[in-house]
């Protein structure tokens, strides 16, 4: 196992292979989770604001939480209020959710990057 010092910290390991599969496989299933929650929450919101069929609320959730925008025009004030809500939160939610599944993998290779160079 490669280990590493860092001053005032100590020796710390990498851990394994194994270990960090696991861990990428927690935060995978936690991220679509979070994605599930969060197209179950748009689907709900275009069927009854919006008056749109399940399937037509389920491609615009879609299409919203990826950032591709609006299929759909919303015609009352509340879908419209829902949809624009909605787009906000959906930009937030769907960059934090790459950002909590590729932080392991920038962690590991920084880490990987800082023992290649202290070991020179």
């Amino acid at each position: 196992m490669i280990t590493h010092n860092i001053v005032g910290v100590g020796s710390k390991k990498i851990i394994s292979n194994k270990d960090f599969g696991l861990r990428m496989l927690k935060l995978f299933t936690l991220s679509a989770l979070f994605i599930a929650a969060s197209l179950f929450m748009g689907v709900a919101g275009y069927h009854y604001f919006g008056n749109l069929t399940v399937l037509d609320s389920f491609y615009n959730a879609c299409m919203i939480l990826t950032g591709m925008g609006p299929v759909d025009k919303m015609m009352s004030d509340a879908a419209k209020l829902f949809s624009s809500f909605y787009s906000l939160y959906s930009g937030i939610a769907f960059l934090t959710s790459v950002a909590v599944l590729m932080s392991p993998i920038v962690h590991r290779a920084l880490q990987l990057f800082h023992i290649d160079s202290a070991e020179e």
